[in-house]
């Protein structure tokens, strides 16, 4: 389609490819006249302006050329990449006269257009060809085999590439080699081509048509080839185009022949080597394809010779034709639609001659009865195949799960080579990539201490490391001390500053606050010192005041009488110590009316610690103060309580909504290991769009939900619509960088949102039949010990034993370890409490057992005598004595340990005999620990035992899931028959040799092999049959392995197929296994997988994952193996 028009008889030349905007340059053509008879000559630059809809082009510059007009012109790069350079215009005039003009001097207008010029040769200048690899480097050719090399760094010196060719001729073109820059050529109107060789400075090779009728206008070397050229003859007698190859010069490769008169011009694209232009003097411009032969375009043009044709460098689909008639047309070769008015010869005349008025006497002509001028509308079809440069030179697609799918346009060659499709893996978080791995690899190893203890060191800042350092603390032991350290408070640093503290007493040298000798001093000296004050002092009952209305009060036994005096005369002390005397109600009273008046700064946290009143601390402290909170919640509470006051505080935080207090939250939800909480609270300060943010996320919550999961010993189910979003959110980025298997295993389970069942159906089929047929065992991390990093125990009998035998032999043997722990003279003593407060069965691996321990010391202080029951000796002696023991130490001692089982610290012990006995128990006053520590009921001597026993029995009981329940009963009846006779250790050691016998005595569990239908059974026969011929055949040991895992993973398709009344699989399941089955027998085993391929893709992917994967792999086996 023509875009564009001149009116000019015109050399023509393209700017550079680089140069923008694109500019055509025109110098008057040599030998040709215009309408005008115009002698004068000129050089001229229009503008390719598409912004203006109109034919004409716009005159940029000219600069008149009066010494010669042009044979030849040319643009090249030279200079441009220096300045505003636009590079150099080179002319061969018609006397022999090669110019350099500056284009910039041109556009400007300035003088000193004319950089450099020669008169080297002695005739016409017709050819000029540059370097592509040096813009300095120029070739020209003129009359008698004249050719010059220029340098335009040195114009003045040019050189020749040898000895002129014999004989002599005109040098019509000259052509720079494309791939090779030492290599030119030259062809003459004889139709003889010669090859020169730059640095020998000789030719290397002559091309001649044998015909000896071929005149060359126009030679090309191919844009790509190195070896391959073509030749244009201007001959009316042979109008063809020769494609030839150095490589095989006897003939030529290639004949295009469609012209019917000599071909004037040739222009190959530097964009496509597909496109080769040709203008002739049948009035027809042509588009060639040359590799092919065949003729994909033909121009639209007048009724004139086109004398030349050139391809725009910028703009590859634009060309320009210089005819003789005067005109430069450029023409698109994307087709498109013209709208054009045409004019006739008459609107001609009367616009060039005023027809109204042609005599200027004033009168107007009547006008012409002529038709009016119409628009009309053509459509100019583009090329038939597309060019390079609209074809895409690869193609590249995303597929889900990171999967990029690429492919790419090979370059010809003469041997057809198989197209190649690449898929590659992209992964652009690569960081994200790597900490889930880590993550992944730490779930799969338990390895969580290691873990956060690296997490803490690569914390980028303070808040970040507490976080961790709090979770870290759920594996470790004594996690309840361990917390309050990180929180600021340690039983070590207050004792030293206790010690060292002036109170009004000196340092005490045994550092616990007493002076040994000093005390035994004073109790010898006691009774005397009470004789000596009683004496001094008297007691005078008949004195009305005061000390007289107590002293009544208590002689009558008024406790609460004496209570109420001391407590309005200010004697809070004497108050509580008659309280005691009175009664556990008038205690509670006395405490509570004595707490009500103290309005000093503790005043309530010592209330809480008395009344066990919590709540009114997490809830009415200042949240400065949040830290200290915290810590008395991690002494006092109790663990039925500690989760929801932890949860209480950590809201009062999150309320504030700053940063730091959202963080200080965190602190007390990974305490009371609220998991829901914790992520509610990070999000709404964390922006986890982002995936570093999502994974930091992720990392945390995984963390905490082990450790609560250890702690419990059972997994954890958490409800949150919040973290399913999230962890959806997770599941989408692990997919889609790629690490599919991972990215499944954080979905929800069980969800009703169409989008998670969408996502777990592309996961499952993007991973393939391979990896679900080798699926790795997921192995949870230990949840008992400290540190969750223990080696694989080494079994002898591995081979003899079942897998739960083995276990059930671990646990035992940790079993009897525990019992030969416990101290002859005392029962042991109560486990210390999960670190986050959660109360969990007795159910714990062995791991999670607390080494037993001797009773504390009883607390100094107000003691009551309570009677103690008494146990009846055992036969034997030496393992319990008959005295009466010294009760379990109670639960809630201050920064102590605490029971994780509140069901067994609360068991009622049997009812106490009448008192016979004066020797006190601790804990009937005051709860051993001093004053305010929470206390619970007591525990009788046998109760450990009890207690230990209870431990032996449920951890026997959890190892024995697979066998029968009457096992279990016997197991039970074991127990309670030692519970009878009072435990001791050999009885338990007994107990676990005879339930190991019984154990190893049972039978195994018989399983029923269900009857395939009669109608099935062609599926078992005809796959069974494919398995054995592919065993038979295989060679290679991995198909073997292959074949063996199909042959034990195909009964799991026979345990599928349906009887009558409860069937499994769906009819077009079954449907399609029958047409696989068809398709094994006949040994069509392609149209099988493409059977198979539709049964998947319209299936739910739970009841075929099993048997699907297997039958692709064994048809896959058996095509390849001819079987």
């Amino acid at each position: 389609m023509r875009v564009k028009e001149i009116l000019r008889t015109a050399t023509q030349a393209w700017s550079p490819a680089a140069h923008h905007p694109a500019y055509l340059a025109l110098g008057t053509s040599a030998q040709q006249l215009d309408a005008t008879f115009n002698t004068t000559a000129a050089l001229e630059i229009f503008e390719m302006d598409f912004a203006d809809t109109s034919m004409e082009m716009k005159l940029r510059g000219s600069i008149s050329t009066t010494h010669s007009r042009f044979h030849s012109l040319l643009w090249v790069a030279y200079g441009m990449g220096t300045g505003r350079s636009s590079g150099r215009l080179i002319g061969g005039g018609e006397n022999g006269t090669l110019t350099v003009y500056s284009p910039e001097m041109i556009l400007t207008g300035q003088d000193g257009a004319i950089t450099g010029q020669s008169s080297k040769h002695t005739g016409p200048v017709r050819a000029l060809d540059y370097n592509p690899f040096q813009s300095n480097l120029l070739a020209s050719g003129a009359n008698d085999s004249e050719i010059y090399i220029w340098d335009l760094n040195s114009f003045s010196n040019p050189m020749t590439p040898g000895t002129k060719s014999q004989p002599v001729e005109d040098v019509s073109v000259v052509a720079w080699n494309r791939q090779v820059q030492h290599i030119l050529a030259s062809a003459g109107p004889s139709g003889r081509a010669v090859v020169w060789d730059l640095r020998k400075n000789e030719p290397i090779i002559k091309i001649s048509d044998h015909s000896n009728r071929m005149h060359c206008s126009g030679m090309l070397w191919h844009p790509e080839v190195a070896t391959q050229v073509v030749l244009a003859s201007e001959d009316d007698r042979m109008p063809v185009i020769q494609m030839w190859d150095l490589r095989f010069a006897t003939s030529p490769l290639r004949v295009l022949e469609s012209h019917t008169r000599g071909i004037l011009s040739v222009s190959w694209s530097q964009a496509d080597p597909d496109l080769l232009l040709s203008s002739a003097k049948d009035n027809r411009i042509l588009c060639w394809n040359p590799n092919t032969g065949e003729i994909i375009y033909e121009l639209p043009t007048a009724n004139q010779w086109c004398f030349d044709v050139q391809w725009c460098p910028r703009n590859p689909a634009l060309l320009s034709a210089a005819s003789f008639d005067g005109h430069i047309n450029v023409y698109s070769v994307m087709g498109g639609c013209l709208e054009a008015q045409q004019y006739s010869t008459s609107d001609k005349i009367s616009a060039a001659f005023n027809t109204s008025d042609p005599f200027g006497t004033g009168h107007t002509l009547p006008p012409l009865q002529v038709p009016q001028p119409t628009a009309t509308s053509t459509i100019i079809p583009p090329l038939r195949t597309p060019p390079k440069w609209v074809r895409r030179p690869l193609g590249a697609s995303f597929a889900f799960g990171g999967k990029l799918v690429t492919f790419e346009n090979q370059q010809p060659s003469h041997q057809a080579l198989p197209r190649q499709v690449y898929v590659s893996q992209v992964t652009t978080e690569t960081e994200f990539l790597q900490r889930s791995r880590e993550l992944q690899a730490t779930l799969q190893s338990g390895a969580f201490v290691s873990y956060c203890q690296s997490k803490i060191s690569s914390a980028p800042c303070e808040a970040e490391q507490d976080i961790w350092r709090f979770l870290l603390v759920n594996f470790e032991e004594e996690a309840r001390v361990k917390f309050l350290r990180l929180l600021g408070f340690s039983k070590d640093e207050l004792n030293k500053k206790v010690i060292s503290s002036s109170l009004g007493k000196g340092k005490l040298p045994n550092g616990h606050g007493l002076d040994v000798s000093d005390l035994a001093e004073k109790m010898q000296n006691l009774c005397t010192q009470v004789s000596e004050q009683g004496t001094r002092l008297g007691w005078r009952p008949h004195v009305l005041n005061m000390d007289g209305l107590i002293s009544q009060a208590l002689l009558v036994g008024n406790f609460e009488g004496a209570v109420e005096l001391c407590l309005n005369d200010g004697r809070y002390a004497e108050a509580i110590l008659l309280s005691i005397s009175g009664g556990e109600e008038l205690l509670k009273k006395t405490q509570q009316r004595y707490l009500n008046k103290q309005t000093n700064s503790i005043s309530m946290l010592i209330s809480s610690v008395v009344m066990q009143n919590w709540r009114d601390i997490v809830q009415g402290c200042e949240l400065d103060n949040w830290k200290e909170a915290l810590a008395a919640l991690l002494t006092y509470a109790n663990p039925e309580d500690f989760s929801a006051l932890c949860d209480i505080l950590g809201s009062r935080l999150e309320a504030v909504g700053t940063e730091k207090s959202c963080l200080q939250a965190c602190l007390c939800y990974i305490c009371s290991g609220n998991i829901h909480k914790l992520v509610e609270c990070w999000i709404s300060q964390k922006d986890c769009s982002c995936p570093l943010m999502l994974e930091d996320l992720v990392e945390k919550v995984m963390v905490l939900q082990k450790s609560v999961e250890r702690l419990r010993s059972s997994e954890v189910t958490v409800k949150s619509s919040v973290l399913e979003d999230k962890l959806i959110q997770y599941a989408r980025v692990l997919a889609s960088q790629g690490s599919l298997e991972t990215a499944l295993s954080y979905l929800p389970e069980k969800s009703d949102k169409a989008t998670v069942q969408r996502l777990r159906e592309r996961l499952f089929h993007a991973q393939g039949a391979g990896a679900f047929a080798q699926l790795p065992s997921y192995s949870k991390p230990p949840t008992g010990g400290a540190s969750a990093q223990t080696a694989p125990a080494t079994t002898t009998n591995a081979v003899l034993s079942t897998p739960s035998q083995v276990r059930l032999h671990k646990s035992l043997h940790h079993i009897v370890g525990m019992l030969h722990s416990v101290s002859p003279g005392f029962p042991p003593s109560q486990p210390e409490r999960a670190p986050l407060g959660f109360t969990t069965g007795p159910n714990l691996p062995p791991s999670s057992l607390p080494a037993p321990a001797s009773p504390q010391s009883s607390a100094p202080g107000l003691i009551m005598p309570v009677p103690v029951p008494t146990m009846p000796p055992l036969s034997a002696p030496g393992f319990l004595p008959s005295k009466s023991m010294p009760p379990v130490p109670p639960t809630s001692l201050p920064g102590g340990p605490v029971s994780m089982f509140s069901g067994i610290t609360q068991t009622q012990s049997p009812a106490p005999p009448p008192p016979s006995t004066a020797f006190p128990s601790a804990g009937a006053g005051y709860p051993q620990g001093g004053p305010g520590a929470p206390g619970t009921k007591n525990i009788t001597a046998y109760t450990g035992s009890v207690y230990f026993l209870y431990r032996v029995r449920s951890l026997i009981i959890n190892q024995l899931n697979v066998f029968s329940l009457c096992v279990c009963v016997c197991v039970c009846v074991c127990v309670c028959v030692c519970v009878c006779v009072c435990v001791c250790v050999c009885v338990c050691v007994c107990v676990c040799v005879c339930v190991c016998q019984i154990l190893q005595q049972l039978p195994a569990e018989r399983v029923e092999q269900r009857e395939i239908p009669s109608e099935h059974m062609i599926l078992k026969t005809t796959f069974d049959s494919l398995v054995q011929r592919c065993q038979l055949a295989a060679t290679d040991p991995q198909t073997k392995r292959k074949l063996d895992d199909s042959s034990k993973r195909i009964s799991s398709l026979y345990e599928k197929l349906p009887c009558p009344s409860t069937p499994q699989l769906s009819p077009s399941i079954l449907a399609g296994l029958h047409e696989i089955s068809n398709c094994m027998a006949v040994r069509n085993y392609l149209r099988g997988l493409e059977v198979h391929t539709q049964v998947v893709s319209s299936s739910n992917f739970s009841e075929i994952s099993a048997f699907m994967p297997v039958l692709k792999v064994l048809m896959t086996i058996a095509n390849k193996l001819g079987v």
